[in-house]
Parts: structure tokens; C-alpha cells; sequence
């Protein structure tokens, strides 16, 4: 049975993991509100990580909003995802995206990141 959870092994915890895919990109996924910079790793599923500034969002309340919403998509989505270490960096512009354009976004991204990965093998 597929679990749907989002324990503490499937997120970027450390600044040394941050670090550790900003020293070595090997794929993007660039968007106009969104990117996603991402490495391979060794553990067999993904792990995610957020940057997301109160220059590009000012509000908490969106901020945190933003994340959820980003938390959700991997959450639901994890199982169809390569085994990368990903970090989202949010522009400036969405938090101005409501719930369902936020959802259609993360979609959009996690199907390039598929095939981006493939091509990288």
C-alpha cells in the first residue's frame, strides 16, 4: 500500500543538505513564479525543500499559504517523483496565485522534473 505522508526523511533539514544542491545543481525547472533547483540522491525518493523570502512575499500568511500548498502537490505526488534532493525558491508573484493555480503550477513542474531527470540518466 502507497503511503501519502510527509515524514521528516522526505525534507531538506539541514544547511548542509540546502548547501549540498546549491553547490551542485544538475537540474532546473524554471517557471515565471517558481523555480526548482534540484540534485540526484542516493536514498531511492525524493526530498524537498523551500526557500521562499519575504522580499518575493511579503505576508506570512501567504508565505506559509504557498508552502502548504507546495507541501500537498509533493506529498501527493512523491511516489512518481525521482529520487532528487529539490529546493523551490519562490518569485515574486505567487503568492498572488490562488489554491488552484498554485495546484496546476506544482503539476506542470513536477511532470518537466520528470522528464528532465530522464533525459539526465
Amino acid at each position: 500500500m502507497t503511503e501519502f505522508r510527509f515524514p521528516r526523511r522526505l525534507r531538506l533539514l539541514t544547511g548542509r543538505d540546502f548547501q549540498s544542491v546549491f553547490d551542485d545543481v544538475q537540474l532546473k525547472v524554471p517557471d515565471q513564479p517558481i523555480l526548482i533547483l534540484s540534485r540526484p540522491n542516493d536514498l531511492g525518493h525524493p526530498r524537498l525543500g523551500f526557500v521562499i523570502s519575504k522580499k518575493n512575499i511579503r505576508q506570512a500568511v501567504k508565505r506559509n499559504r504557498v508552502r502548504r500548498i507546495i507541501r500537498e502537490s509533493f506529498r501527493l505526488n512523491q511516489h512518481n517523483l525521482p529520487a532528487v534532493d529539490m529546493i523551490i525558491l519562490a518569485r515574486q508573484g505567487l503568492g498572488e496565485l490562488d489554491n488552484e493555480d498554485v495546484h496546476k503550477l506544482m503539476k506542470k513542474c513536477w511532470s518537466r522534473l520528470k522528464n528532465k531527470s530522464k533525459k539526465l540518466k
